[in-house]
């Protein structure tokens, strides 16, 4: 597709994401109305665009999802995260398969091969530097049952599966078997819109696979696939538990984690913010330096990773420098004779 058939498609598909497409979006990707945003600006120190959770309002909820929302999605004026366990249900109407490594696509199409052999239809969507294979259910499937076969099916490839001492594999959503009440799991880019943070792509979809490049097609295609029903997925899972070595992630989002060694004296953000929750790959909590500023009274402007807690980060910008400020622990500038 040349550059001029790909603006075509953009602004065609802008004009053309109907409340009734949002609708056939929600049937297949919905699994509660609490969601994700990719921010529209990159953030002024790491150029990264975050996904947050949209805040409440003068004392009202957080804005639920809704069908002029997932509308805006396609039709690419925001980008949504999507949640993959109700929690009233402990259920996913989909469990989709992400890698983002080098040789994934080759990865995620050997999956795919072989999930064919039982029956599955899956779809492979593009994405950054791999892509993100979906499978859909006649009914909302348990979590668990979701995880138990796909961990099985990639471990018997030979597939890496990040986690247990590897840093990349690909991660299987839902990425917990069950959560509490008020927990969220971890959200995953919803498809069919922009992916604003690809570099190599900004401002541009990533598209599924064996269909054109409408919004139209790419709906049809996703609503004529075979869909997994619960007894099959029984059948696969029959006598099957998550693998031992990746039990410790199956539950509920692990307590934060302390750091691996520390030196004297040495400033630790856990040791001053109270965590909230867990979003992908970061702790969320209370900014300090918005906290002084009568700001953030949501708590959870601040992002803290979960696989490196020295590492953090204020959504609203401001600086390490602010943070450390605000707590009474600037930071010292060494100084050299």
């Amino acid at each position: 597709m040349s550059y001029i058939e790909k603006r075509s498609a953009k602004v065609d598909l802008q004009r053309h994401a109907t409340v009734e497409m949002a609708a056939q979006f929600h049937q297949m990707f919905v699994n509660r109305r609490a969601y994700t945003l990719q921010s529209m600006r990159p953030h002024p120190e790491t150029g990264r665009h975050y996904y947050f959770r949209p805040k409440a309002r003068e004392g009202q909820p957080p804005p639920a999802l809704g069908l002029e929302t997932l509308r805006r999605h396609l039709a690419g004026e925001l980008t949504l995260g999507l949640y993959s366990i109700n929690p009233k249900t402990q259920r996913s109407k989909w469990v989709a398969i992400d890698a983002d490594y080098k040789n994934a696509v080759e990865h995620l199409l050997k999956l795919q091969f072989e999930l064919t052999q039982d029956g599955v239809e899956p779809a492979l969507e593009k994405s950054n530097r791999g892509g993100h294979l979906w499978i859909f259910f006649e009914k909302p499937a348990l979590a668990r049952d979701c995880r138990i076969y796909i961990y099985h099916t990639a471990l018997r490839l030979g597939l890496p599966i990040k986690g247990a001492g590897l840093p990349e594999g690909i991660e299987i959503f839902p990425r917990q078997d069950e959560i509490g009440p008020d927990e969220f799991g971890n959200a995953i880019r919803a498809p069919l819109g922009v992916h604003r943070g690809a570099k190599e792509s900004r401002g541009w979809r990533f598209w599924f696979y064996n269909a054109d490049y409408t919004l139209t097609d790419q709906l049809a295609y996703l609503g004529r696939l075979r869909k997994v029903t619960e007894s099959e997925l029984e059948r696969f899972v029959a006598g099957k538990e998550i693998p031992a070595e990746f039990v410790q992630n199956a539950r509920r989002p692990e307590a934060p984690k302390r750091y691996y060694s520390s030196a004297p004296n040495e400033f630790r953000i856990l040791d001053y913010v109270q965590v909230r929750r867990q979003v992908g790959r970061n702790w969320i909590a209370r900014c300090p330096s918005c906290a002084h500023a009568n700001r953030d009274r949501s708590g959870d402007n601040l992002a803290i990773a979960v696989e490196e807690p020295r590492k953090y980060i204020c959504w609203a910008g401001c600086s390490k420098e602010m943070i450390r400020e605000a707590l009474g622990r600037p930071i010292v500038q060494k100084r050299y004779a």
